[in-house]
Parts: C-alpha cells; sequence; structure tokens
C-alpha cells in the first residue's frame, strides 16, 4: 500500500506555484512601494506572539480564530497571528511609543485562521495593509482611502468600488435620538447588518427600519440618511462622509451601507469595503479604531489580494525565455538579462529548450524564436 498522506496538505492550505507565485510578489510590491510613496514606512512583526498581546490590543479580536499551543520556553499560550493590525498596534504603544505622531506603518504577511470564512475555506491569506496611528479625523481618513484605492489601482485591480460604512451608527443613535434598552442594542445591530425588516421590527427597532433606505450609490444614499436625521445626531458623521468622498470622488464608484457591521468588529466611527471587477468578494477594509490599553486612536486598512492575484495570473501572458546552450558566453548572457531577458542555462547535452518552458534559443549571440 502506498503512502500518500505525507504529501497532503490540511484544508484550507495550499502552495503557490509559477506564475501565481510570482504575481504575488509582484501584487505585494506594487502595495508597498505606493505606501513608501506616501510616507508609510514598513515594519515585519513576527507570525507567532503571546495570545494575550494579540487577543487584548483591540475589541473585537477572538483566540477561538486563532491557532493556540503552549511555549516549551515561557510555558505560556502562543498564537499564530490571524490579524496583523493588533500586531501594528503593539508596536506602535511600545517600540514606537515615542516616534512623533501621526505614526504611519504599512506591512505585509501571511495570516492564519483555525476556520475560513464564510464560503471561502482558505485559512491562511497574504494580507497587506497601512495604519495612520494616533489620529481619526476626517483628514487621515480620507488619506487612508486614497491610499487603498491607488494602492489596489497600482497593484492591477480594476472597476474598483468603496462601500462606507459607519460601524457605531446604532450606538450614537440609541444614546439619544432612537433610545433603546442597552439589552436590545446588539439584536437591532444585527438584524440591521442583515436587512431584515421583520426581524428588526421584533427585536424593538422598528423605529430604525428608514436606516435600511439609506443604502446604494453615494450621492442618493447619502440624502436619504441626512433626511432620515431629523434629530442631528448623525450630522457629524454625515458631514464626514460627504468630505471623505470628495477626496477619492472620480477614482472609484461609491456606495454607502450605514448599518454594515460585519467585518468591523473593532472599528468605531468610519469603516469601508473595497471592491474590485473580476474578483469575488471584497478585496479588504479599513477604518477608525482605537489601540489598548492607550486607547489610541487610528486608522487604517487591510487588503486581502488572493483572490486578484489568481485573477492577475491567470491573464497573464506566458513569458519569453531565452535558452542558453552548452558554450555561450556568460558575458553576453548578463548583458541580456540586464535589459529583461530571463536566461535557463544548458547544464548538460539532454537539456532540451523547448521541454524548459524556453521561447527563445540563443545563436551565434542572437535571441532566435523557437
Amino acid at each position: 500500500m502506498q503512502d500518500t498522506d505525507r504529501d497532503l496538505l490540511p484544508e484550507g492550505l495550499e502552495d503557490r506555484l509559477p506564475p501565481s507565485a510570482a504575481a504575488a510578489a509582484k501584487v505585494t510590491r506594487a502595495v508597498l512601494d505606493c505606501l513608501d510613496r506616501h510616507g508609510y514606512d514598513r515594519v515585519q512583526p513576527p507570525t507567532l506572539e503571546f495570545e494575550k498581546s494579540l487577543a487584548s490590543r483591540m475589541a473585537g479580536i477572538s483566540p477561538r480564530r486563532m491557532f493556540r499551543f503552549v511555549d516549551p520556553a515561557s510555558l505560556r499560550t502562543l498564537a499564530l497571528r490571524s490579524d496583523i493590525t493588533p500586531q501594528i498596534g503593539r508596536v506602535a504603544s511600545t517600540s514606537l511609543a515615542g516616534a512623533a505622531r501621526p505614526l504611519r506603518l504599512c506591512y505585509a504577511g501571511q495570516i492564519v485562521t483555525i476556520k475560513g470564512d464564510g464560503l471561502d475555506p482558505a485559512r491562511e491569506r497574504l494580507q497587506l495593509g497601512a495604519e495612520l496611528i494616533g489620529d481619526d479625523s476626517v483628514a487621515a481618513a480620507g488619506e487612508v482611502v486614497a491610499a487603498a484605492i491607488e494602492a489596489l489601482s497600482a497593484a492591477g485591480a480594476i472597476g474598483l468600488s468603496v462601500d462606507f460604512t459607519l460601524p457605531d451608527l446604532v450606538d450614537t443613535l440609541a444614546a439619544k435620538a432612537l433610545p433603546l434598552d442597552a439589552d436590545k442594542i446588539e439584536t437591532v445591530r444585527r438584524e440591521l447588518d442583515a436587512k431584515d425588516a421583520g426581524g428588526l421590527v421584533a427585536a424593538g427597532g422598528a423605529d430604525y427600519l428608514p436606516l435600511l433606505t439609506a443604502i446604494g450609490p453615494f450621492d442618493a444614499a447619502i440624502e436619504r440618511l441626512a433626511a432620515i436625521d431629523a434629530g442631528g445626531a448623525l450630522a457629524s458623521r454625515i458631514a464626514a462622509l460627504r468630505q471623505i468622498a470628495a477626496r477619492v470622488q472620480g477614482k472609484a464608484r461609491l456606495t454607502l451601507d450605514p448599518s454594515e457591521r460585519h467585518g468591523f468588529e473593532y472599528q468605531t466611527w468610519f469603516g469601508f469595503m473595497i471592491y474590485a471587477d473580476g474578483v469575488p468578494g471584497s478585496l479588504g477594509r479599513g477604518g477608525s479604531y482605537t489601540i489598548s490599553p492607550s486607547d489610541e486612536p487610528a486608522i487604517g486598512f487591510s487588503l486581502y489580494p488572493d483572490h486578484l492575484i489568481d485573477a492577475l495570473a491567470n491573464a497573464e501572458a506566458p513569458r519569453d525565455k531565452l535558452f542558453l546552450p552548452l558554450g555561450h558566453d556568460p558575458e553576453h548572457a548578463a548583458r541580456l538579462r540586464a535589459i529583461g531577458w530571463r536566461t535557463v542555462a544548458a547544464l548538460g547535452d539532454n537539456c532540451d529548450a523547448a521541454g524548459l518552458g524556453c521561447t527563445h534559443r540563443l545563436e551565434q549571440g542572437e535571441a532566435v524564436k523557437l
């Protein structure tokens, strides 16, 4: 009986093969280069940390999503990161606590979760992102949204769409404008998120039904939201959304879903999702939040470009590759590589140019198409 178990990968994990691995490197470099031009400095936190640090830095981070185990050295519980954002919060609060604010940081790395999200079975994903720490103003939000759009455009995404939300919408309204008992707030949030009018009424949130109409293309939806806000409880939020939208107008389609909460477990007054044509699901999300225990404000975004990488890899035309026969001039080959050729050198008489995927062969100093 043949043993094949050793070649299996766990569910939700996979190898990136050519050309997908090359596309992943290009996307990562394009995003990081864009963020670097905007003044965001890259940091590289470790893949695992103490569970307590990862789980307590921001509200809504669940240890149940993390792979955890005991560190033989310290006998404390370690966890593989399921989100890099809390690690950036730790770096900002410790090693870079004395750095000038606002502090601009960016990152790239793999994250791992015990279960995939929804219909996506992947348990390991690439996460790219940027965090602006020490400021969660409207100006900061506008910068972050614009940077996310520019970074994804540089990476090859097309037809971008940004969906704005107000994660603290229910809390803001429940405080005075549309009072709710404390034990009903979470249920009302959930029913609004599900867009379930009947469930919203049953949960005691009938006054919140008009919010289900303030959804859709930004210009029309923000007007409907303003009309609903007769008491002015959301006036500052609405004004902020208008300013952020004006900053990125024409760079992406803009929509509004003010009651959306899924994926915004630790965001505060502002959040956004970003999508692209030809890519299933969202490419990322961002918004404002606070870093514990200092309660320092911050705003940022995280991109999950795996589906974009797959789309780009599938669409990319095969690259030219030049076969270098035995006895070729290595200095001439180096000059060819310097002007953009990819070369594959023969290591023996049995090396076959076509079999090695080459498109050209070096003959008498010239690249001849096979």
